[in-house]
């Protein structure tokens, strides 16, 4: 019997499955690496401009990782 080794997190916006990039976390759907987002904010390159490069990724699933990180850090903050 095969274990699914898949994970969802994000309220099932990422997905990591060994299947895909090894495991690294990708917006559902994707194969696009959810670090690429912050990498490209980091670098100072807006929202924008990551989805015209990643055409795959909806606004909604960007915008959605992006609360759901803002909601993250200020809840481990707050304990």
């Amino acid at each position: 019997m095969e274990t699914n080794k898949r994970q969802e997190a994000a309220g099932g916006l990422v997905v990591s499955d060994p299947e895909i990039l090894a495991g690294t976390p990708v917006f559902l759907g994707t194969r696009v690496p959810v670090k690429t987002l912050f990498e490209y904010l980091a670098d100072g390159l807006t929202l924008d401009y990551f989805l015209e490069s990643f055409p795959s990724v909806s606004r909604q699933a960007a915008t959605g990782v992006l609360a759901y990180s803002q909601n993250k850090i200020s809840h481990e903050a707050a304990a």
